[in-house]
């Protein structure tokens, strides 16, 4: 008997290998990981002949079309609690079953992140870290001086989970944390130490204003033209969260006219981020390769995770997390 094929795509980070313990299933199977990004026919290429297949969350879309040219996959894991981007109908309708990881603390690593962001670039860490290393100690321009965040207002779109605990972080520094969403009220902005503001009200009055919302049709460049306007010349934009809640070309634009005065990125439209990205070669960005949920104890768990399906897939057990069309 063959030995099954497995196939693990976008591990970007090298961690899968390095954190699971793949020995039994290297006694059953040829795996094969990919690292770096692939799509159309290079990615058909490398899953063609798969039993089974992982994925790193949902850096590459899995949809029906993509399935169509897999006649052999018997079995998929991904790693995370949900991925957006999977067309777990298709799957089902081949019945093939689909198993997921545990997310461990990406929660509370993406509101340090977040914090992260805000600081450094309230504080010019990346600039006067620079300006260092080449043997300047101040600039030589009459610049804008680091600013203080205590007794600033703290703009959260978004305050569930993720948004919640960066509120908590915004209070112990001595800011006013105000929020909006889609179905927000004032009660429960309140149990967040939180006050409810209109979503115009809160970017054109926020110091900071930090993204931490799903997305959804009613969400989606939520972030346009118009409102960016509204934001004060000296405010940051920050999103950690999903890169559609923002029109890019818009906040370019923005930026370029100095409303807000900078931005903070950990997501894009397009990952990883192209060369010849414009958000590159603008001055008043910080940008950071999608780490929100990228640390050892979240991919300790993804990797725990993966080799416990494949173990269980392979020896016919059943499969852990089973997840579900719909």
């Amino acid at each position: 008997m063959s030995r099954y094929r497995i196939v693990v795509l976008d591990d970007s980070e090298r961690a899968l290998r390095r954190l699971g313990n793949w020995t039994s299933i290297d006694a059953q199977a040829e795996v094969t990981v990919h690292h770096a990004p692939l799509t159309g026919a290079a990615l058909v290429a490398a899953l063609k002949d798969a039993d089974a297949i992982v994925l790193m969350r949902d850096r590459t879309p899995f949809t029906a079309e993509l399935l169509a040219q897999l006649p052999k996959l018997r079995y998929l894991v991904f790693t995370g609690t949900r991925n957006a981007k999977l067309d777990l109908a298709a799957l089902a309708a081949r019945q093939i079953p689909v198993s997921c990881t545990e997310f461990g603390p990406s929660k509370d690593s993406t509101c340090e992140l977040t914090w992260a962001l805000i600081l450094a670039s309230a504080k010019q860490l990346a600039s006067h870290s620079a300006r260092l290393k080449t043997g300047a100690w101040r600039s030589e321009q009459s610049d804008p001086l680091p600013g203080t965040l205590a007794g600033q207002r703290l703009g959260l779109i978004g305050l569930g989970e993720i948004g919640g605990r960066v509120a908590r972080v915004g209070r112990a520094l001595g800011m006013e944390v105000v929020a909006w969403s889609p179905r927000m009220t004032a009660e429960r902005a309140a149990e967040h130490g939180a006050s409810f503001l209109a979503l115009d009200d809160l970017l054109a009055s926020s110091q900071v204003v930090s993204l931490h919302l799903v997305v959804t049709p009613a969400t989606r460049h939520l972030i346009n033209a118009e409102r960016l306007a509204l934001m004060q010349p000296g405010s940051l934009l920050v999103n950690t969260s999903r890169s559609e809640l923002i029109h890019t070309p818009a906040l370019v634009q923005a930026l370029q006219q100095g409303r807000p005065g900078f931005a903070a990125l950990d997501v894009f439209d397009t990952e990883p981020l192209p060369l010849d990205d414009p958000l590159r070669g603008l001055p008043h960005v910080l940008l950071s390769p999608h780490l929100g949920f990228v640390t050892e104890a979240v991919f300790q768990r993804f990797a725990t995770g993966v080799t416990e399906g494949l173990e269980a897939w392979l020896a016919q057990r059943p499969l852990p997390r089973l997840t579900q069309p719909g």
